[in-house]
């Protein structure tokens, strides 16, 4: 069995430290060659929540040679098409894809590669590049935990494959309502990644101000009513029905909702978004990815989704230097 992580940033990086450190091989692929420099030097330093360090096969995408069984995708989401139809490539006869993308990457994939050869991976922790080959963690051990899952037709014996290999960092659910799960993920990302790379905050910080909190109870509850207008029935996350807690119909359940919030962020409060850690470099973010799906699925249902509207057009503002991630933001609503 010979499996990879491409797009080893911080992410791909933690999970692959885990896994080397589990006793599997794996190879961490990214394009970033001073990281791949430093990890093959020196290791995958895990520090935040954790602190260890362990020797793991590094590798350029101009060094990738062979064919792979398993091959998780942890790339940005802004060019799957291209990133796939390469890695097609380098897939075995019945290898797969399983992607740990956030957002709803599963349709992209499997228009390249098929549904059968596509799996995904709902991802329920966070992590930051600190340097060339340090990654930090910024939840709680307790926290790392996966949802997956594919589609029907996928190979039945290969999710089992993943799942062993996932679980030597975490907890694994194999979801039998996997979009569930993806849209579980999806209501955190969008309120608090959104809401992160619009601040330049924090997921504790958003959720321990009240102003932004309020609008991240508002984009949850944009999510809730798009999914439940789509038929999906959102799957709890970390064994917490998330949309029964958050979810409200009256004013009093409102103002519940509004304290659970602080207290549901309480292991992911370290968490700074992957999408701020890309503006802060200079780079474009995956925002159409995670606010503007829900945007879409909410115009395609009927469902309106004022917040994560303004989420998509604040941050592709940052992009475009109209604003910086600042709580002055805020007045942006």
């Amino acid at each position: 069995m010979r499996t990879a992580i491409y797009g080893a940033g911080a992410i791909g990086t933690a999970l692959g430290a885990y896994i080397t450190k589990g006793g599997e091989p794996i190879d961490l692929i990214s394009r970033n060659a001073a990281h791949i420099a430093a990890l093959k030097k020196d290791g995958a330093h895990i520090t935040g929540t954790v602190d260890f360090c362990v020797k793991v096969n590094a590798l350029l995408p101009g060094e990738m040679t062979g064919k792979y069984d398993i091959i998780f995708l942890a790339t940005k989401q802004l060019d799957n098409a291209a990133v796939v139809g390469f890695l097609k490539d380098f897939l075995s006869g019945d290898g797969v894809i399983c992607t740990i993308q956030n957002g709803l990457p599963e349709l992209s994939v499997s228009e390249v590669i098929g549904q059968n050869r596509t799996f995904g991976c709902a991802i329920a922790w966070g992590a930051e590049i600190k340097d060339a080959g340090v990654c930090a963690l910024t939840s709680e051990p307790e926290a790392l935990t996966f949802g997956l899952g594919g589609f029907e037709s996928g190979d039945k014996a290969k999710l089992q494959e993943i799942a062993r290999i996932l679980g030597l960092m975490g907890r694994v659910d194999i979801e039998t309502n996997f979009m569930g799960a993806r849209w579980s993920k999806l209501l955190v990302n969008s309120a608090f990644s959104g809401l992160s790379a619009v601040l330049g905050a924090t997921f504790g910080e958003v959720a321990d101000d009240k102003a932004s909190r309020l609008i991240a109870q508002k984009i949850i509850k944009e999510c809730i009513d798009t999914a439940a207008k789509a038929g999906v029935k959102i799957a709890p996350i970390q064994g917490k029905d998330v949309a029964k807690l958050l979810d409200y119909k009256n004013a009093v359940k409102q103002k519940i909702s509004f304290l659970i919030i602080p207290l549901a962020m309480k292991k992911h409060k370290n968490i700074k978004a992957s999408m701020l850690q890309d503006i802060e470099k200079g780079k474009k973010c995956e925002i159409d990815a995670i606010n503007g799906v829900v945007s879409q699925y909410g115009k395609k249902v009927g469902v309106p989704t004022p917040y994560n509207d303004k989420v998509v057009e604040i941050v592709k503002g940052i992009e475009q230097g109209k604003y910086k991630p600042s709580r002055d933001n805020l007045r942006l609503f």
